[in-house]
């Protein structure tokens, strides 16, 4: 008689990438004036949770952190004019569950050690696909991520997906009235639908390939 062997299981790969696929991810699609306003909106139904913005500089991590604040968030920007012992400190206090959203810049993001993270929020996406992954790959599939992705951000939106090699979700929150535009000189206003989701970016890659 011949043994019955079990089925080959399929194999896990734990690399940035694959840790990302795994992950689930959504984006909204949103003018950058509205993001805080947007941002706002989506975090009320994640209060409870432990929260990681990711932005791109030390001036908006600073106002974004007054805006939360103001709106009884228990939020801290953490970047580089910061002492690493206060970065410290503000990473214990996250991982120990008595300051549940820090906003903060790539490069501090690597260095904070943050655990149990169960919301990402990439207010600004990164200017390289592989820090997209590393930011994700950070929640080590505890919790989910999106992004905030504005007509200036969808070059580096069409990377990432075209690495990916995978569309991200993208959703619309009903109650989200979008604002005027600010005033800005007389340059037009960009307009995504007349522009379709990356696709010149896809087929710029595709024909480097």
């Amino acid at each position: 008689m011949f043994e019955q062997t079990d089925t080959p299981k399929e194999k896990i790969y734990y690399d940035q990438r694959s840790v990302t696929l795994r992950t689930t991810q959504s984006l909204y699609f949103v003018q950058e004036h509205d993001k805080t306003i947007l941002l706002g909106l989506l975090l009320n139904e994640h209060k409870e949770k432990q929260i990681v913005i990711v932005v791109k500089s030390k001036k908006k991590a600073d106002a974004l952190s007054e805006f939360l604040i103001s709106k009884e968030f228990k939020a801290l920007a953490v970047h580089g004019n910061h002492r690493e012992v206060q970065q410290k400190e503000a990473g214990t206090a996250f991982n120990l569950g008595t300051l549940n959203i820090i906003i903060t810049t790539n490069m501090i993001l690597k260095t904070l050690e943050l655990e149990n993270i169960k919301l990402l929020v990439s207010y600004d996406l990164p200017e390289t696909p592989v820090d997209y992954y590393t930011h994700l790959a950070s929640m080590k599939e505890l919790g989910e991520a999106f992004a905030l992705v504005s007509p200036e951000d969808e070059p580096l939106l069409g990377d990432i997906e075209f690495n990916m090699k995978k569309e991200i979700e993208e959703k619309i929150l009903e109650e989200f009235v979008p604002s005027s535009a600010p005033s800005n000189k007389g340059k037009a206003k960009k307009d995504r639908q007349k522009k379709p989701r990356h696709r010149k970016v896809k087929a710029r890659k595709e024909k480097e390939a």
